[in-house]
Formats: C-alpha cells, structure tokens, sequence
C-alpha cells in the first residue's frame, strides 16, 4: 500500500469511529429523552384517568379523544386476594415482574418497540387498583427511522466530503516528495551535477533537499578526487616505467659498448629510483590516511622542530632564504608544546617549507604564534601561486598544479601533509593568488586543550 493511501485510511478511520460513535450517543440521547418524557406523559394520563374513574364518574366516553395520547389503553385492576398477576400480566401484555414492582414500589414501567406501558398503584375508597395506561411508543414507530436515516445520510455525505479532502491534500502533501523521487531516480554517477531543487519555505523539505544536495555535493568531490587520483597516478607511476623500458629497448637493439651500457644502466636506475620513491610516498601517504593510531606520540614544542626543519632544509640546500618570525611567540614557551608525533611533524613541516622555497625563488617567511588552545604556524612565500580553479584539487595525491611543470614534484606532499595535520586533530588551511603567492596556516592543539 501507497504511503498516501495509508495517509487517507488513517484520515478516515479515527473519523469514521468517532462519528459513529458521536451518533450512537445522539440516538441514546433522543431516544432515552422522548421515553422518559412519554412515560412522564403516561404517569400523568394514569393518574387523571384513576382520578376520574375512582371519583364517581362512570361515562369515560365523553371523555375529549385529544385528552388521549396515542393508540391509549387504560386498565383498572383491583388488588385484592382474587388477583391473578399471571392471567392479568398475560391480558395487558406485560411481564409479571411489572405488576409485582407496582404492588411493591408504586410504579413501574414496561417497554416494547410498539407499547410503553406506565402502571402505578392508586388508593380509592373501596379498594387498592393497579391502574396501567398503555400508549404507542411514539419515538419508536414515528422517529427512530427516520433520526437514523438521517444520521446515515449525514455519516456518509461527512465521510464522502473527508474522503474528497484526504485524497486532495494527500496529493498535495506527497507532491513534492514525489517531485524530488523522480529527480532523484535521474542522478547516477554519469550525471552527478544535477542536484534537487530548494523550496524556499524553510521547512523540512528544505531541509531534506538541503542536505540531499549536499550529500551529492560530496559525492561529486569524492568521485572527481578519485578520477583525479588514478588518473594522476597512472601517469606518475607510468613516466618512469616509460623511460626505463625505452632505455632498455635502445640500448638492446644492437651491441653497444661498456660505457653506453654503464650509462644506460645508471639512467634506468635513476628512473627506478624514482618510481620506488613514488611508491614509498604513496604507501606512507595510504599508512597516514588509515593507520595512524599506531604512530608513537610525545610532547612537542613547535619552535624547536621549526628550527630543526629549518636547519635540515638549509643543509640540503643553502640557496634557501627561510625566515623564522618570533615576534608572536608568547611569552609563556609552554603554549607552545603539542601532543604529537615529532617524526611526523617534521615530515609535515619540511614538505610544507621546501614547497614554499621550491616554487618562491627560496624566500619563505615562517611565524609561529600560540593562544592558550593553540599553536598557529603560518608559512607564507611569494611564488608562483594556485591557479584559482585547481586550488580543490591541492590534497589530490599527484595532483600538481599546471603552472608546475618546470618543477619537479611528485605531488604527494601536500596530501600527505594534511593526513598529518589531521592525526594530530589539527587544521590546514591553503589560501593562494596565482603569480603572486601561497599563505598555509597549520593550527595544532597544544596540551592544555587535549587534556
């Protein structure tokens, strides 16, 4: 079953219980009305008929038929040792019980879907009389047909109105979530780029497509990221594979002498080399990215490893012009130490650094500052820049920027940088004007926060 017919059965439903009910409360309402009111009547009509007959008129002939209700009997029986309650309740066309409760309680009343019968028990002179008056159950014959063919045509004229509202605002209330089903069943893989359309009551449909879109927003990154990496794999991996099997094949085609072997064989080494390291970098980065709980933690004090990161650099290449700014080192040298994996933090700070000097002509400016949650490291140099448009692809693993190509790089450490920064719960953030830049801001817990 549809959910929208759900929605209209459990319209219906609670409606059609209630208002059966609310009608049998009004048909037990008029009906114990218009009884008690007849009987009243027929109390009335007993005592004026006992009053007249036991008072010495004799002609209750002329009495004026519109004094009479309805089909009126009235019985006069005297309650005497000769009284048969069997033959008399037999005759006036009532239970036994009737006359018993007259005799005892003074009254009674007996009910039949024709009949009401009122009997109440009179004193006159001469003797005690059960006096019976017995009139058409006038509610029964005349009203009670009626009252419930009306009632049914109300029920159902109510129940054929709700009907018609249910199933209009069913429709209307799943229209739009049918709207966004058919949407959906045209997004695959092929066509990630469509995305739902956002009502502008902010209601909770907003919501879901809101969050649907983001979702596919998500997805959409995620499936360019992986494109993006095997496709920038393939071809780092295949460059030197390339180059190896070429050398081999030119040096193979024909005998050759020492030296052009020694040369072809130190330039396919240095092509292996390079695809081995590629491979480490690659495995290291999937080791980061995954298994990082095993890395071995310690406290760190940020300056110091920037010294050493500084120092190392240097040594591997002197044109470097890196320069530390201590202007907003705190006071307190503690706010600088960091719970982190000192191996790890150099690797993350070093491939950061060299990229800054690699692409800015080796002028590279590194300030360390720290509030008492955190150690901000900002490395700012004025290179080549990101273009605009590549910089989301930045921690794509061998992604590398297109005005890059005269450098050399493999594209793996920036990736692997913030799988680093991560496994310490800190932040990276890349912010960068082609030709004229790129500022990396690293925001790492210190200690007192991760206690």
């Amino acid at each position: 079953m549809k959910k929208n017919s759900r929605i209209i059965l459990l319209f219906l439903i609670p409606f059609l219980i209630v208002i059966f009910l609310f009608g049998i409360f009004i048909y037990a309402t008029v009906s114990n009305y218009s009884e008690d009111y007849l009987f009243r009547l027929l109390e009335a009509r007993a005592n004026k008929v006992a009053k007249e007959r036991f008072a010495g008129e004799t002609n209750f002939s002329k009495e004026e038929p519109s004094d009479k209700l309805p089909h009126e009997k009235d019985f006069f029986i005297p309650i005497n040792d000769k009284l048969d309650i069997i033959s008399e309740s037999k005759k006036v066309g009532v239970d036994e019980l009737f006359f018993k409760d007259v005799i005892k309680k003074g009254q009674a009343r007996f009910v039949t879907n024709e009949y009401l019968y009122k009997g109440i028990k009179y004193k006159s002179k001469k003797s005690d009389f059960i006096v019976i008056t017995v009139a058409e159950n006038y509610f029964e014959i005349n009203q009670a047909e009626n009252l419930i063919k009306t009632m049914l045509f109300a029920i159902t004229a109510a129940f054929l109105l709700l009907l018609y509202i249910a199933v209009y605002y069913s429709k209307n209330i799943f229209k739009p979530i049918s709207a966004i089903t058919e949407k959906v069943k045209e997004i695959s893989s092929e066509n990630l780029h469509l995305r739902l359309s956002e009502d502008t009551a902010k209601d909770e449909l907003y919501e879901l497509t809101s969050t649907f879109n983001d979702m596919l927003d998500r997805i959409e990154t995620s499936f360019e990221t992986q494109n993006n990496f095997i496709s920038n794999a393939s071809h780092e991996l295949r460059t030197p594979l390339t180059a190896i099997i070429g050398e081999a094949d030119v040096v193979l085609a024909k005998p050759r002498q020492t030296e052009e072997y020694v040369e072809a064989l130190k330039i396919i080494l240095q092509e292996a080399e390079k695809l081995d390291n590629k491979t480490k970098a690659l495995l290291f980065l999937a080791q980061t990215g995954f298994n990082g709980k095993v890395q071995k933690f310690e406290k760190v004090r940020i300056d110091q490893l920037i010294w050493d990161v500084k120092e190392n650099l240097d040594t591997l290449n002197s044109k470097n012009k890196i320069h530390l700014d201590m202007e907003l080192l705190p006071e307190n040298p503690l706010k600088l130490k960091v719970n982190g994996n000192i191996q790890l933090l150099h690797l993350a700070f070093s491939n950061i650094i060299s990229n800054a000097c690699k692409y800015s002509d080796n002028h590279v400016t590194v300030s360390i500052g720290a509030s008492d949650d955190y150690v901000y490291i900002i490395i700012k140099d004025k290179g080549i820049g990101i273009p605009e448009n590549e910089i989301k692809y930045i921690y794509d693993p061998f992604f590398r920027a297109s005005n890059t190509k005269n450098y050399e790089g493999y594209g793996i450490g920036l990736p692997l940088t913030r799988n680093i920064i991560r496994m310490h719960n800190g932040k990276i953030l890349v912010t960068s004007i082609e030709n004229q830049g790129t500022t990396v801001q690293i925001t790492l817990p210190s200690i007192k926060t991760l206690s």
